[in-house]
């Protein structure tokens, strides 16, 4: 590893995980500690039952049926985001270990295709999906309530996704070399494999670490934060 990459793909990665962990835990203590009213605030009409309260809960967590009624177009655009970054979660554990089922059931070069055109649709996706939703903060009502915030993050994420697309998309995806780099950053030891040092796509590896670590840093102090709140929220809803 040259220094840029040693402290981008290296030092960085653990400072961003740490003020990641760290600022996430304490938004929740302060959630956790914020004075509690004594007036029930579930919307109406409540459900009968607990079971058929968990199942409005699951239903306005995962389905955003406010969104739906709301602005069909942001609904669709919002869970075809989600459902993709579920794949993208699933998709980067690779860099870690195999998924077994899926690996006994394809073999080695089935799981390659899979892996090649799932991840090039995804990719696709969240491109497709946070253009929109910074396009969209440019029509009127939207942007008489947008932030420079707003437009900032969308940005970023944009980039990250790019970036993660050159790496997927442009030239064949070397696992092993990426999985040697997950593992050295696992041991406290970073450094690149031969093959990535020496890549023409090397920078583009390294500017996506770097807008990875800028996200996770930036998370616990963001409007993203609401990823974990939304679900309290809901519950308070249920109640």
């Amino acid at each position: 590893m040259d220094w840029f990459s040693f402290i981008v793909a290296g030092i960085m990665v653990y400072v961003a995980v740490a003020v990641f962990l760290i600022g996430s835990i304490y938004r929740v203590i302060q959630w956790r500690r914020a004075p509690k009213s004594t007036v029930k605030q579930g919307m109406f009409p409540r459900a009968e039952n607990p079971f058929k309260r968990t199942l409005k809960l699951g239903k306005d967590s995962l389905l955003f049926p406010q969104v739906l009624d709301t602005d069909r177009w942001m609904w669709f655009f919002v869970i075809g985001m989600h459902l993709a970054g579920i794949g993208l979660f699933f998709g980067h554990l690779r860099l870690l270990f195999e998924i077994t089922p899926l690996y006994n059931a394809l073999g080695a070069g089935g799981m390659e295709t899979l892996a090649s055109w799932v991840g090039g649709a995804i990719g696709i996706s969240l491109f497709i999906a946070f253009t929109y939703f910074l396009l969209r903060r440019f029509k009127s009502p939207y942007r008489e309530l947008s932030v420079p915030e707003d437009y900032l993050l969308l940005l970023l994420i944009l980039l990250l996704v790019l970036l993660g697309d050159h790496l997927r998309l442009t030239h064949p995806f070397d696992l092993a070399s990426y999985r040697d780099y997950m593992s050295s950053l696992l041991h406290f030891k970073p450094a690149f494999s031969t093959a990535i040092t020496f890549s023409a796509d090397k920078w583009v590896l390294d500017a996506h670490v770097l807008t990875a670590n800028m996200l996770l840093i930036y998370f616990p102090f963001s409007k993203l934060v609401h990823a974990m709140g939304g679900f309290a929220g809901n519950l308070l809803r249920s109640e």
